[in-house]
């Protein structure tokens, strides 16, 4: 059964990010929540999209004490997501300011798995794979995919790579993904969960290439779209 990955929560319908929409995606039929961490100041694990707040201020330059209260940590985020598999996103991109070429980041993502005990719930994804292989180094039992778009080789090569360093999946974007896509992830052993869907044609398109899930802004209408064709 193809799983609906609520990007974000339930974003188009609450805040991106947020309990709120990590507990609505819940009520709208999601499988897994997908979130962002990134690091601050301090040791908190803050989730948050991008670099900087609304207001311009870096989270990386903040404790978390001085987060907004809308910015939940990874534990309060876990907590709300309880009942589903979750997505953790670790945002460490060289381009970003507040990357960490330490992979220090990386490291705090798995000591808090591991702290509730939660390595079967979880899956881990990045951009970077750097970030990836030291999540795999730090602990062998979480699983881990790679995050992608176009900027690649061949998906043969990708894919080869990517299982050679005991990852489980590819996370790709949505317009690249097609039969000849799907066969290389095959062919080398991996899932693969699409980002981000959110037109019903589609989401039937990728469920007929065989697709392992849909990340997706709308859970409620890939909940409909796959109990359908089920």
């Amino acid at each position: 059964m193809v799983r609906v990955i609520a990007h974000r929560g339930a974003s188009a319908a609450a805040p991106e990010n947020t309990v709120e929409a990590f507990e609505l995606a819940r009520e709208l039929g999601a499988d897994w929540v997908e979130l962002d961490v990134r690091r601050s100041a301090d040791t908190t694990l803050a989730i948050h999209h991008d670099p900087v707040l609304a207001d311009g201020r870096a989270i990386v330059g903040m404790t978390g004490g001085e987060l907004p209260e809308s910015v939940p940590d990874l534990a309060a985020a876990l907590d709300a997501c309880a009942g589903m598999k979750v997505n953790i996103e670790i945002k460490n991109w060289p381009e970003d300011p507040d990357f960490d070429p330490s992979l220090a980041l990386a490291l705090g993502v798995v000591e808090e798995i591991q702290r509730r005990g939660a390595q079967d719930d979880v899956l881990v994804s990045c951009f970077h794979l750097s970030t990836l292989d030291r999540v795999r180094e730090a602990d062998p039992t979480i699983a881990t995919a790679l995050l992608h778009g176009p900027r690649y080789g061949t998906w043969a090569d990708l894919a080869s790579l990517v299982a050679e360093r005991g990852h489980c999946a590819l996370h790709p974007w949505d317009h690249i993904v097609d039969r000849w896509y799907m066969r290389a992830a095959r062919d080398a052993g991996l899932e693969v969960n699409v980002w981000t869907v959110d037109n019903e044609d589609r989401m039937r398109e990728l469920v007929a290439l065989g697709v392992d899930g849909i990340c997706t802004n709308v859970p409620d209408v890939a909940r409909s779209v796959l109990d359908g064709a089920a």
